[in-house]
């Protein structure tokens, strides 16, 4: 080893070190030179914030990195992204990939594995990518809304300020008072109504409940046709008394129609009147008493 000069053995030193930074350098980004991996590749149509180098996790693992982006010029509006992943994995067919925006800034990707143990996706191939709506993206939309809350929170703000400082308020809030202390009494009345006269009036109106059932049944058994039966009865016979009155072929309707007897009744009373009022004014004329005997005229 004597052929080895100074100026060698520092070179072939500096060498070896810009190897092992390297590595290292390639290591701390996630990337393995000593291990094969495979190529993938997805199509965006926004990229976001995801950088070259950033992991690619499968069900939470990192199973790779983002060893590229591409800009697709050919088809504007489509991102291509280059990932290297470990050549153990195999994706099924009809997997997908996401970009989920981190809280704090940046990007990572998740693969979507789909459950299709027969078919996988060849390496060198295109995976579909789809967007995620993830936390930021939700907060970002509902920023508006928020926006629409606070205009609504300010204006009733300034109108329970308007409400605080009406002169009315302590009338109002007096009133208020008095109402409420009139509902707890009516509420108590309607308690002691509800504990003690409730029952009671609940047994009258059972007990006159229990006397028109008794009533009913008294009237069921009372003969109610019989007596309709004599009321149409007697009905008829006044009916009948009626017809005969009004007829001229009988005592009664002789009596009541005849109006030459009517006219006789009337002449007779009236001579019997005279014959009492003559007997009274001039009783002598018509009694004659002595005491000792008749006298001659």
């Amino acid at each position: 080893m004597k052929f080895l000069t100074r100026e060698v053995k520092i070179g072939i030193t500096g060498v070896v070190a810009l190897a092992l930074l390297f590595i290292g350098i390639n290591f701390l980004k996630g990337i393995n030179l000593f291990q094969t991996d495979h190529k993938y590749y997805v199509v965006f149509e926004n990229a976001k914030e995801l950088a070259k180098s950033s992991p690619v996790y499968a069900d939470g693992y990192n199973v790779g990195i983002v060893s590229g982006i591409h800009y697709n010029y050919q088809k504007p509006g489509h991102v291509v992204v280059e990932i290297s992943v470990e050549n153990a994995l195999r994706i099924p067919k009809g997997s997908s990939a996401e970009l989920e925006s981190a809280m704090l800034g940046g990007c990572t990707m998740n693969l979507l594995l789909n459950n299709n143990p027969r078919e996988r996706v060849a390496p060198g191939d295109t995976i579909i990518g789809q967007p995620n709506n993830g936390l930021m993206d939700k907060a970002a939309t509902l920023v508006p809304k928020v926006e629409q809350i606070m205009g609504k929170v300010d204006s009733l703000l300034t109108a329970l300020n308007k409400l605080a400082s009406d002169p009315n308020l302590p009338i109002i809030m007096a009133n208020t008072q008095l109402l409420t202390q009139n509902l707890n009494r009516s509420t108590e009345q309607l308690n002691k109504l509800m504990n003690n006269e409730l029952p009671e009036i609940a047994k009258n109106v059972n007990q006159t409940t229990e006397n028109l059932a008794q009533l009913t049944q008294d009237l069921n058994k009372l003969d109610l046709q019989g007596t309709f039966d004599k009321v149409s009865h007697t009905m008829g016979n006044v009916e009948e008394l009626t017809d005969k009155m009004k007829r001229t072929d009988n005592t009664l309707g002789l009596l009541l129609n005849d109006t030459l007897l009517y006219s006789n009744l009337n002449e007779t009373v009236g001579s019997a009147n005279l014959l009492l009022k003559d007997l009274k004014e001039k009783p002598s004329r018509y009694v004659h008493f002595s005491i000792f005997g008749k006298k001659d005229k």
